[in-house]
């Protein structure tokens, strides 16, 4: 194409036909620029375009993440309301006077099984690290979607952060349970071997002597348990909103 383009300028200028040579050469100036800029719209009209399809990658990753955080935070406060009820129904007893030996060793059975666990949070973090990480948030176009995944993922931070410190607090009340008295007899059936058997009645009678240290433990690990309901509560629901502002941009 350009080798023609040539030879028609040739031929002008050997017929000395300076005036249609200007024209011409200013026509294929034209035609040259108007070319650059078809290619350069098209260039960027691509570019858009793996913008555009990087973006809704990233926005269906996201927003499957959060539905699975949903559920996990569901299922966790599930557990601990659980945990709690065994708590409140072991404390009972221990607290009653009239308590059947059996009633007592099976309830704080259960509390050592399941009372004592601590809370957990263990969002998926995955694809906004990578976002974070590859400098991609701003694939993302509208800002304040943008601004409001930001802000969710530091929410998370928050909400690990004072799960963190009630673990920090409670572990060293929670401690004094295990060294100073042989609670974990009542843990697992894993564990029950390493102690000499007992009945119901001297099991009972041990917990009893040891009774304010199972109820400071109880009270320890039900107040953690309720704050950190409260937590993924208040996390699950703001997680519901930006995982249905996500859906409607898919």
């Amino acid at each position: 194409m350009i080798k023609f383009f040539r030879k028609i300028r040739q031929k002008l200028l050997i017929e000395n036909k300076t005036g249609k040579y200007l024209k011409y050469a200013i026509g294929e100036i034209v035609l040259v620029v108007v070319g650059i800029l078809i290619a350069l719209s098209i260039n960027n009209w691509n570019e858009e375009r793996k913008q555009n399809e990087l973006e809704t990658v990233y926005l269906k990753r996201l927003h499957n993440e959060l539905k699975k955080d949903i559920v996990t935070f569901s299922n966790e406060i599930q557990r601990l309301e659980r945990n709690n009820e065994k708590i409140v129904n072991f404390s009972n007893v221990l607290k009653d006077e009239n308590y059947n030996d059996s009633t007592l060793v099976a309830l704080t059975r259960e509390y050592m099984i399941f009372g004592t666990l601590y809370p957990i949070f263990n969002p998926s973090t995955s694809t906004f690290e990578d976002l974070s990480s590859t400098g991609n948030l701003s694939v993302i176009s509208k800002t304040e979607i943008r601004d409001s995944i930001v802000k969710h993922y530091e929410d998370y931070q928050f909400v690990e952060l004072n799960f963190k410190t009630n673990y920090d607090w409670a572990t060293p009340i929670d401690a004094p349970l295990y060294t100073l008295t042989d609670a974990l007899k009542f843990d697992t059936d894993y564990t029950s071997f390493l102690f000499p058997s007992a009945s119901n009645e001297n099991l009972a009678r041990e917990i009893i002597n040891d009774k304010n240290l199972f109820l400071r433990n109880a009270a320890v690990h039900f107040w953690m348990n309720k704050d950190c309901i409260i937590e993924l509560k208040r996390i699950n629901d703001k997680t519901r909103v930006i995982s249905t502002i996500l859906e409607k941009k898919e």
